[in-house]
């Protein structure tokens, strides 16, 4: 009896352990903030940019998808560009990483700069509707997409294990100078990587829609670890790359064209 019970006991034991996720997949926190229209060039004479990329990990052939900017955001949010070629509003299926994240119980949140609550659509300028991705999907934003104002709140709090971050169109330098966009970079980053969620063994990507409307179409990604260091890849990346890495992080299947594309393996530790 006494060796049944202990066996049931380990048995038990074993279950729990097995149905633990990893302290990995529990405790890693993806950020992703997109900026605009810049090759890298253009975006490396900012100097708080430049001392990123000093600093943190670089993927030196790293290309969008196409041009203009809309499909880019559909193919990092879903692996597809689903066929849109401009930069209209179009109502497509909830096969997306926020529709993905919300099934599989991952927390995540959108934070759109100038958004004003509830009008994903039609928020003033400079928000623009076309760099909100979740919007599309199913024709209306999810109430994971806030008001860029909640995200101190919740760097200081219970921060979503996915962070995406859209500045305005002032401040994602797609209207106003590179020094404008690496003024914001500057404060957005500090903030971020202050938080309890960055420093246990968070990740914050930085890249670029598309670059200046070049057939090449390279565009700056930094990668941020709080330990690793200085590093480059010259892999070949896209925005399925990036979409895969993050995938992979969070613990979820990979979408689209992001099922195919490799993982940046090389920069995030």
């Amino acid at each position: 009896m006494r060796v049944a019970a202990t066996m049931a006991l380990v048995a038990v034991l074993l279950a729990a352990c097995s149905d633990s996720p990893s302290p990995g997949k529990t405790q890693r926190h993806v950020f992703l903030i997109v900026m605009e229209n810049h090759t890298p060039e253009q975006a490396l004479s900012g100097p708080f940019m430049a001392s990123l990329a000093d600093k943190y990990g670089v993927a030196e052939n790293y290309h969008a998808i196409t041009h203009p900017s809309v499909p880019n955001y559909l193919a990092l949010t879903s692996g597809s560009t689903w066929g849109v070629t401009d930069d209209s509003f179009h109502v497509l299926p909830r096969a997306d990483l926020g529709t993905q994240l919300t099934k599989a119980g991952v927390t995540w949140r959108a934070y759109m700069e100038g958004m004003t609550t509830g009008q994903c659509i039609d928020s003033p300028t400079p928000y623009d509707p076309g760099h909100n991705p979740f919007a599309y999907y199913g024709g209306q934003c999810p109430p994971n997409v806030v008001p860029h104002d909640s995200l101190a709140a919740d760097l200081a709090g219970d921060t979503p294990r996915f962070v995406w971050i859209t500045p305005d169109d002032c401040h994602n330098t797609h209207d106003c100078d590179v020094s404008v966009g690496d003024d914001w970079l500057r404060r957005e980053v500090a903030q971020i990587t202050a938080s309890k969620a960055f420093k246990s063994n968070g990740v914050l990507f930085i890249t670029y829609d598309e670059d200046d409307s070049t057939a090449d179409n390279r565009v700056l990604t930094i990668v941020v670890t709080p330990d690793l260091g200085h590093r480059t890849s010259a892999r070949e990346y896209t925005h399925y790359s990036l979409l895969a890495t993050i995938e992979d992080l969070l613990g979820v299947e990979r979408l689209g064209q992001a099922k195919t594309a490799s993982a940046m393996t090389d920069l995030i530790g």
